[in-house]
């Protein structure tokens, strides 16, 4: 298939402001299969942090990044096995966001098939799906134990899900209201409203946890490990979980050794992560449709992205559409 020389592409030019660029065109590698973009989907934690300068991206401008590329496979080189052209894949390798991608293709590529009754929009969703299913998978969590999760987007949302499909109770704290319904919509078993000054006296009347998830990036954690021997919001020997970027973190170790926390990290996620959420997606037992919010023309993408600098909060699952 003949390719044009240019194509569209999302690009952060400067601090803050995203463009909707013509750029050249790639040509196809080898371990690589080429795709024609249908989707792709806004990361938004990731996204501002490199478009706005965080603390984890956005050192220097220009700059972009983007990990959840739904396509259809226009070429596939030589040496790749498994993969046809005209099939639909979800590639959650740094693609970005273009019209034409190549993907890695070889066995630990983050790369599926999309199954049979899944909406390619909604597989644009997948990676932030896979990053909660690393979450809980970090977390190693038993049958019956009591997990609590901190901050109900779209991170919190999927680790809640993944957390009660693996047998966990599950309690979701978060200010918005709105967000909280979502989750309860999706199964948490529990919501708590909190506040930036308090409310988490009611998460605590639930009993402590097993297992915390730490997917806000607020500076929570005198909340849930505590400052002194007999405050926090865990058991002995619990798990906390931290998944949002953060320059440093600082806790009381004194409250921290008394029970005897493990801290964990979780970052992106594997292929296995990948191949559960697919198949758990076409299962119907993770649900993606009532987290997708908004499926946008790439055309108007940067109005999206003026959104994500100046009201982050006012976005929830956002897709590109590029047909």
């Amino acid at each position: 298939m003949k390719l044009p020389d240019r194509m569209k592409g999302i690009m952060f030019a400067e601090r803050g402001k995203a463009v909707l660029e013509m750029e050249p065109t790639p040509t196809l590698s080898a371990g690589h299969v080429m795709c024609r973009t249908i989707f792709t989907g806004l990361t938004n934690g990731t996204e501002r942090n490199f478009l706005c300068g965080g603390n984890y991206g956005g050192y220097s401008w220009p700059t972009r990044i983007g990990y959840q590329n739904v396509g259809e496979i226009i070429e596939v080189a030589a040496d790749v096995k498994g993969f046809a052209l005209g099939e639909i894949i979800f590639s959650g390798d740094l693609c970005d966001h273009v019209e034409y991608f190549g993907a890695p293709a070889g066995p630990d590529a983050l790369i599926v098939k999309i199954p049979e009754g899944v909406e390619p929009e909604q597989a644009a969703l997948f990676g932030l799906a896979s990053v909660a299913m690393h979450d809980v998978q970090r977390a190693q969590i038993l049958l019956g134990e009591k997990a609590l999760v901190v901050g109900a987007g779209l991170i919190g949302q999927f680790t809640a899900q993944s957390a009660r499909l693996a047998g966990a109770e599950v309690t979701v704290a978060d200010l918005d209201a709105s967000r909280l319904e979502t989750a309860a919509e999706l199964g948490a078993h529990r919501t708590v409203r909190v506040a930036k000054d308090g409310g988490w006296d009611e998460v605590a009347d639930g009993g402590r946890f097993d297992v915390v998830f730490e997917d806000s990036g607020a500076p929570v954690l005198d909340v849930v490990i505590g400052t002194g021997w007999g405050d926090g919001l865990t058991k002995p020997r619990a798990r906390i979980v931290m998944i949002a970027g953060r320059e440093r973190v600082d806790y009381a170790f004194n409250a921290a050794q008394a029970r005897e926390l493990t801290i964990l990290h979780a970052g992106h996620f594997t292929t296995a992560d990948l191949k559960l959420v697919a198949g758990l997606t076409a299962q119907g037992a993770l649900r993606i449709k009532p987290l997708l919010r908004e499926k946008v023309k790439i055309d108007d993408a940067v109005a999206i992205y003026d959104r994500l600098r100046e009201d982050p909060a006012s976005l929830m699952g956002a897709v590109f559409d590029w047909q």
